[in-house]
């Protein structure tokens, strides 16, 4: 892959994979995916595909007069003959079906997303008069039960960047690697908890997007968007011992500006960068999993409760919302939770 065009090849294999996967789903779909394409990134309809190619082996399992008919060819009217009930029955099967031998539930966020794919997808169609029905709007998005947000303490980040720096706790397989990638580690968990960004935009990371004169660093967004993230001095400490290390690395073909590289000398996958991440945080000694995203809402948590300033901590996490920052990081925490229970008595002394 190409290392100066990380992202745009990226988006290039996903496109090549929604064209491969609209194949087994009607063909209307895809002029859907055609209309949308300037306002949905092809990620997001990747996603969106997946949702739909359930949603259609439902429709021809359960829907009467559509379960001799191949999903192939299915005609653009099928939508007006799917009602609000079929899409409710569609939702309360998702709680836990069975396909292929294998056994698949949802929670209300996966319902939830998958309603909306549903809503985009018959909005799409109605408001380009195509079709005469739109029963997706008529349903209401699953009531998303908000989960404390799980995130290490000031006590576990030392804990976890003392223990990627030393090697403790490691089984003797796992010193083997330690050993010939300990600073890339420390450096990925270091910039992690030091400026909040996702797993793939760590992964997107070049050479060039650094400036360490300035201490900050250009990373596509989630959405497309490119934003610069600043950083401080221990993420500038742990860069700057890395990248005399990164010097004298040689690359892969295609991976000669990626910023991390795995043991093959190619850029890091997402999916080896998570693996890292887990590897490390299971033999913390806490009670919590600690997954790649709870290092991003470590550090949403701990630069809210430094600056308690909501706005600068939507910027740094890319939230086009701040509302989705408010809800997630203005909680009251742990330690006022704590300071205030031993305040609280039963009995006067």
């Amino acid at each position: 892959m190409d290392n100066q065009n990380y992202h745009e090849q990226l988006m290039k294999k996903n496109i090549l994979r929604l064209r491969e996967f609209t194949k087994n789903l009607p063909p209307f779909c895809q002029e859907y995916f055609l209309g949308t394409a300037q306002t949905i990134s092809s990620r997001t309809q990747l996603a969106y595909a997946f949702d739909l190619k359930v949603f259609f082996e439902y429709i021809h399992q359960f829907k009467n007069g559509y379960q001799n008919i191949e999903i192939t060819e299915y005609e653009l009217s099928i939508l007006d003959e799917i009602t609000r009930k079929d899409i409710l029955q569609f939702l309360e099967y998702l709680s836990y079906y069975e396909k292929d031998g294998k056994e698949f539930t949802n929670d209300e966020r996966g319902k939830a997303r998958k309603l909306s794919t549903l809503k985009s997808f018959y909005r799409f169609f109605y408001r380009n008069e195509m079709i005469k029905t739109n029963p997706a709007a008529l349903v209401d998005m699953p009531k998303i039960h908000e989960k404390e947000i799980i995130r290490l303490d000031i006590n576990e980040v030392a804990e976890l960047l003392d223990m990627v720096e030393n090697g403790d706790k490691l089984t003797k397989g796992e010193k083997r690697y330690y050993e010939k990638n300990s600073l890339r580690d420390f450096t990925i968990l270091t910039v992690m908890l030091g400026t909040g960004i996702r797993v793939s935009e760590c992964v997107g990371l070049n050479l060039k997007d650094l400036d360490t004169e300035e201490n900050r660093f250009k990373v596509r967004r989630k959405g497309g968007n490119e934003s610069i993230i600043y950083y401080g001095e221990e993420v500038a400490a742990a860069l700057e011992r890395y990248l005399i290390q990164r010097e004298h690395e040689i690359p892969c073909e295609g991976s000669e500006d990626a910023l991390f590289l795995s043991i093959q000398k190619k850029r890091m996958s997402v999916r080896a960068m998570e693996n890292m991440v887990t590897k490390y945080t299971e033999k913390l000694n806490c009670l919590k999993r600690i997954t790649p995203h709870k290092l991003r809402s470590t550090f949403g948590t701990n630069l809210y409760r430094e600056t308690q300033d909501i706005y600068m901590v939507a910027d740094f996490l890319g939230h086009r919302d701040v509302n989705t920052t408010r809800k997630h990081y203005a909680s009251i925490s742990d330690d006022k939770r704590r300071t205030a229970i031993r305040k609280f008595k039963l009995r006067e002394e």
